[in-house]
C-alpha cells in the first residue's frame, strides 16, 4: 500500500513549502486590506512617536528618527507574530489544517510556507518604514553594507517571530483568542526594550527587564549597523537569540501541528 505521506526528499520539501507560501501570497493578493494592515502600523509608529513625541525624545548625539527609524523595523517584524498567530488560527477553524493533513504533502509544509510569506510580508513592511522614515528625514550613515545586513538581521529574527506566532495560533486555536494572546506579548516585549527610548532611560528594575528582552539586542543591532558603532556584541546576541528561538519553536511547533485532532 502507497503510504499517503511518503518520504519527503528535499526538493519534494521545497516544493511542498513553495506551494504553501505561494496560496498565502495569492491570499493576500485577493484582499488588499490584508497587504493595507501589514504596512499602516509601521507608518503610524514612524509618523505617531517622530511627530508627536520626538521633539521630547532626543537621544544624545542623533536625530530622533534616526534613531526611530531602525527601532520601528524591528517592531514591524515582532509584531507580524499576531498575524502568523490569527493566520494558523484562521486555517485551523476553517479545517484547512486537516484538509492539508491528508494530501500527500509535507506535514509541516503549512507551518514553513507561512513563515516564509510572513519573511516576504516583512520585507515590505521594512521597505514602507524606510520611505516614510526617508520622507521624515531619516538618513543612513552606515553604508549599503550596513542597510543590507540590518535587513537580513531584522528578517531573520522576524522570522522566528512568525513560529512563535504560529505556535500561539494552534495552543489558542480560536481566532480571538489567538489575536489577544499574540498582541499580549508583542505589546510589552516592543515597549520594554530600547525601541522607542534608551534602555538607560528607563527606572534600574525595568532596565534589567529591557536587557534581558530579546528586542533590546535586535534593535541595537539594527540600529548600529545602520547608524554606526560597535556591532558585534548586539549582533551575536541577536543571532543567538535567533538560533534559541527558533531551535526551541520550530519542533514544539510541529510536534503540536501534528498532535491536533479536532
Amino acid at each position: 500500500m502507497t503510504s499517503l505521506h511518503p518520504v519527503s526528499t528535499p526538493v519534494r520539501i521545497l516544493t511542498d513549502v513553495a506551494v504553501m507560501t505561494r496560496r498565502n501570497v495569492y491570499a493576500h493578493l485577493r484582499m488588499p486590506a490584508l497587504i493595507a494592515a501589514a504596512t499602516a502600523l509601521p507608518i503610524m509608529w514612524v509618523l505617531l512617536f517622530n511627530f508627536v513625541f520626538g521633539g521630547a525624545l532626543r537621544p544624545a548625539g542623533m536625530k530622533y528618527i534616526d534613531f526611530l527609524v531602525p527601532g520601528v523595523m524591528v517592531l514591524a517584524v515582532t509584531f507580524n507574530l499576531n498575524n502568523a498567530a490569527v493566520g494558523v488560527a484562521e486555517d485551523l477553524n476553517r479545517g484547512m489544517v486537516h484538509r492539508f493533513r491528508s494530501l500527500p504533502m509535507t506535514r509541516w509544509a503549512l507551518l514553513a510556507g507561512r513563515a516564509v510569506f510572513d519573511t516576504t510580508r516583512n520585507l515590505l513592511a521594512i521597505s514602507v518604514v524606510w520611505v516614510v522614515g526617508a520622507l521624515a528625514g531619516f538618513r543612513f550613515h552606515n553604508g549599503l553594507a550596513g542597510a543590507i545586513a540590518a535587513v537580513a538581521l531584522a528578517l531573520a529574527f522576524g522570522f522566528a517571530m512568525s513560529w512563535l506566532g504560529a505556535f500561539i495560533g494552534l495552543v489558542a486555536r480560536g481566532v480571538e483568542t489567538a489575536s489577544m494572546a499574540s498582541l499580549l506579548l508583542a505589546i510589552p516585549t516592543v515597549f520594554v526594550a530600547s525601541l522607542f527610548v534608551p534602555v538607560s532611560s528607563m527606572p534600574g528594575w525595568l532596565q534589567a527587564v529591557a536587557k534581558i528582552n530579546p528586542v533590546t539586542p535586535a534593535v541595537d543591532a539594527t540600529r548600529a549597523l545602520i547608524l554606526g558603532g560597535p556591532v558585534a556584541r548586539p549582533v551575536l546576541q541577536t543571532l543567538a537569540w535567533t538560533v534559541g528561538l527558533l531551535v526551541v519553536l520550530v519542533p514544539l511547533t510541529v510536534v503540536r501541528y501534528q498532535r491536533i485532532r479536532t
